[in-house]
C-alpha cells in the first residue's frame, strides 16, 4: 500500500543553524546573500523549505577530517577524530570521540583500549559497520 507523504517541513532559521552545526547569523547571511532560499510562514517568521535545506547541506558539506591511518578497508563509514573520554572497568570500556561535529561512542573491551593505547587526546578512526539504522522523527502516525 502506498501512503501519501505529508508536506515538506518548514524549518526556522534557528533550527536550521542547529541542524547544520553553525550560527543563526551564518544562516541569515546565506539567506540575505541568496545562497539559501527562505520565505515567511503564516506567523511571519522566516523559514526554509526542508528539502531545499537538505539539498543545500549536501551540496555544501565540509569534508571529513583526513583519515590519519593508512589502512585498506571495505568499510565506508569511517570517522576520523579525537578521543575525548575513556571510561574503563576490569572488562569493558566506553570510548568517546569527537569526529567533526559528531560525537561517536564505542563500547569495547578494556583490553582493546590498552592495546590501542586509547586515551583523551589520541587521534583515531571510528569505523561503523551496522546492519540496523533507526530513524526517528518528532511525530507521525502509528
Amino acid at each position: 500500500m502506498v501512503g501519501t507523504l505529508s508536506a515538506v517541513p518548514e524549518i526556522r532559521i534557528r533550527e536550521a543553524a542547529e541542524l547544520l552545526g553553525i550560527s543563526d547569523d551564518t544562516v541569515r547571511r546565506w539567506v540575505d546573500d541568496g545562497a539559501l532560499d527562505a520565505h515567511l510562514d503564516a506567523s511571519g517568521r522566516k523559514v526554509i523549505d526542508g528539502a531545499a535545506l537538505a539539498a543545500f547541506a549536501r551540496a555544501n558539506a565540509g569534508s571529513a577530517p583526513k583519515d590519519p591511518l593508512t589502512v585498506a578497508s571495505s568499510a565506508r563509514n569511517r570517522f576520523a577524530g579525537l578521543v575525548t573520554k575513556v571510561v574503563t572497568d576490569t572488562v569493558m570500556a566506553q570510548v568517546e570521540m569527537q569526529c567533526g561535529p559528531f560525537t561517536v561512542v564505542s563500547l569495547m573491551s578494556a583490553d582493546a583500549v590498552r592495546e590501542l593505547q586509547l586515551e583523551p587526546g589520541s587521534v583515531a578512526v571510528a569505523v561503523v559497520k551496522a546492519t540496523t539504522v533507526i530513524v526517528e522523527t518528532r511525530g507521525g502516525q502509528s
